[in-house]
């Protein structure tokens, strides 16, 4: 069975719905602190982790790492939610997945991650909003700083995510993707690297 893990509790990463739907198929919901009191009753488990923290079950193993976000689901209560937000690492048979959920460029977590899981194989990293870039950056990252983050992390490989599914800025489609690839030009970085999948694309 299934192992579902949720950053945040905004609505286009908690979707109650969604959890409803996987009923039956997962055993074990993780959450950042301060999600699960707020959940309605499903028939699964759900279990919270802190900052390094982290849950086994049958060979996998997974840690929740820093990130910087914001944890309210209706933005008046993030006063209520400070640490309702996580990134993780995922380990199983010798490989490891880095997953920020969303997050800003944060070097000194991405520094601490980068220290304690050392050969990082691929990090799955949010490009997406970006505009208006002014008020974007409080709370996400552009391809730029994601290209920075996969740096600082250490990943042989990086997946962006978090563009082209939610209409929730004043980006055009495909404007993040452009962005990326002109980034990764500019960086000498391939695309054997950095693969930027469309939507249910796989590889």
């Amino acid at each position: 069975k299934m192992l579902v893990v949720v950053s945040h509790p905004h609505f286009d990463h908690l979707s109650y719905d969604s959890l409803e739907m996987l009923e039956g198929k997962t055993e074990v919901l993780l959450v950042p602190p301060g999600v699960r009191e707020n959940l309605p009753r499903y028939a699964f488990d759900s279990q919270e982790l802190e900052t390094w923290q982290t849950y086994e079950q049958g060979g996998l193993r997974v840690t929740a790492v820093p990130v910087r976000h914001g944890g309210g689901r209706f933005r008046i209560d993030n006063a209520w939610n400070p640490r309702a937000y996580t990134g993780y690492v995922f380990e199983y048979h010798g490989l490891s997945v880095y997953f920020g959920g969303d997050t800003i460029f944060d070097g000194p977590a991405f520094r601490a991650t980068e220290r304690r899981f050392a050969s990082l194989d691929l990090a799955i990293l949010p490009i997406c909003p970006m505009q208006p870039r002014s008020f974007m950056r409080r709370a996400h990252m552009d391809p730029a700083r994601a290209l920075d983050a996969f740096a600082v992390l250490g990943a042989k490989r990086m997946l962006p995510i978090h563009f082209d599914t939610f209409v929730n800025s004043e980006d055009r489609p495909g404007e993040c993707s452009l962005e990326l690839l002109g980034e990764m030009s500019s960086r000498g970085i391939s695309l054997g690297r950095v693969a930027l999948l469309g939507i249910g694309e796989q590889k």
